[in-house]
């Protein structure tokens, strides 16, 4: 029921990109050729359109358990597989939290049942869970997460003996979120004290500021050199953090790692006068010349991974003061059109893309089987049509928050069919709703 043969797209795949067949049997992708012929199957004419491996999401909050009012697991993997993501990692600052085993298996129970992507979850550390942290199987957990600076949810690990212990104590990938939290204090008092409660939302980046990220991240990397932990530096933010990671020796070889998110490569602090609390992150969205300095690291290898951190809320929240807005946004539905829209202007090539959103995270996690086009893999595919223009709007927004920091925004790509494990799940707005995604698998 599930063949396809894909005729005649421009196949993206490990730093090349050619016009071929594909043959999809039992899941996995069975052939990749010139010219595929066989019989009794699907028929996909992918004649002008680019076929690339699903996109790797390593960063999401998915919220559900507990925040469910914001998204649950179903609706953010919708929208994620009608944005080309086939595969994601979620986070552990959900209510509950998952940083015990329990917790953390019930989350999984839950997609399950409703996730349309490929999916596993961070276990969550904190000041006092090391036994339970221990006991996360490395071959069917994504990873450990640490909070280094409090974000949503507060899991904020900040006592320096207990960081030590778990960076001495795993060998599974350690991802971190590094921002300073004195210097956030500190930056944050100094700036009621002038505007009271009404700190303008362009001083975001200055409150969580380069010296708040670059004093984390630096600590972080000099404690996973110390004690061989290997670490995992998620959204990077600052050109001055990009100093801290080598482009030297193969990423396979690489103990510290690192990640950029779609939001610093799109936009600036001179968008905060538009987009206001819509674009407040944690990290915050910084300078010009930070975006500058992370397309650089991006393209020479210092930096590894490009993902979303999507983690929405909802408008009514997003629409608070500076203070009391939560930060975060969505993203997974409109990240590939945001860097398909870099393809087009000449910042990254498409099979660049394909390297940072697909391969390396699979590389970088141990993904069993995906991130690859290639035979005997699953066959987690997207055709993208890059001369198929459409304007994100209320209408077409799948995020259970209803809105975008893209709204308005007219991409000139459009994704039309994604395959997750050889299903159709998604064509040209249609989804194939009796189908689930599967828990990944680590070759670890």
């Amino acid at each position: 029921m599930n063949s396809y043969l894909i005729k005649n797209a421009t196949i993206v795949n490990e730093g090349s990109s050619f016009v071929g067949d594909l043959l999809v049997e039992n899941g996995m992708i069975k052939k990749i050729g010139s010219s595929i012929t066989t019989n009794s199957m699907t028929v996909i004419d992918a004649s002008g359109k680019y076929l690339i491996p699903g996109l790797i999401d390593d960063q999401v909050h998915f919220r559900e358990p507990g925040l469910t009012h914001k998204a649950t697991i179903d609706s953010e993997s919708r929208a994620a597989v009608a944005g080309g993501i086939t595969t994601f990692i979620e986070m552990p600052n959900t209510v509950p939290q998952a940083t015990n085993q329990q917790l953390l298996q019930d989350k999984f129970n839950i997609a399950e049942k409703t996730s349309f992507a490929n999916y596993s979850f961070m276990f969550g550390g904190t000041n006092d869970n090391l036994e339970e942290l221990l006991k996360t199987d490395p071959k069917t957990v994504a990873g450990i997460k640490l909070f280094l600076g409090s974000s949503t949810g507060n899991m904020l690990v900040d006592n320096l003996e207990v960081l030590e212990k778990i960076f001495s104590s795993t060998k599974l990938i350690i991802s971190v979120h590094c921002e300073d939290e004195e210097t956030i204090k500190k930056n944050t008092a100094e700036h009621k004290a002038q505007y009271g409660e009404h700190i303008p939302i362009e001083l975001h980046p200055v409150i969580r500021s380069e010296e708040a990220c670059y004093l984390s991240s630096s600590r972080a990397i000099e404690l996973a050199k110390k004690t061989g932990a290997r670490l995992h530096v998620f959204h990077v933010s600052t050109a001055k953090e990009t100093t801290l990671f080598r482009n030297d020796i193969p990423l396979e070889e690489k103990q510290i790692t690192s990640e950029v998110c779609v939001h610093h490569l799109w936009f600036s602090d001179q968008d905060y006068k538009e987009k206001g609390t819509h674009i407040k992150w944690n990290p915050a969205v910084k300078t010009a010349a930070d975006r500058q300095g992370l397309w650089k690291a991006l393209l020479d290898d210092r930096l590894d991974i490009i993902a979303t951190d999507h983690a929405p809320h909802t408008l009514e929240e997003k629409s608070n003061s500076y203070l009391k807005a939560p930060s975060g946004g969505p993203l997974v539905q409109h990240a590939l059109l945001a860097l398909l829209e870099k393809v087009s202007e000449k910042v990254i090539s498409i099979e660049k893309l394909v390297e940072k959103a697909c391969h390396n995270p699979a590389i970088i996690f141990q993904i069993e089987n995906r991130g690859f086009i290639r035979e005997g893999y699953y066959a987690d595919l997207v055709l993208i049509d890059l001369k198929a223009p459409q304007t994100v709007c209320k209408e077409n927004i799948l995020y259970k928050c209803g809105w975008s920091p893209f709204e308005g925004t007219t991409f000139s790509s459009s994704v039309t069919h994604t395959f997750v494990n050889g299903v159709l799940i998604y064509h040209e707005g249609v989804f194939n709703n009796e189908v689930k995604g599967k828990r990944i698998t680590f070759n670890r």
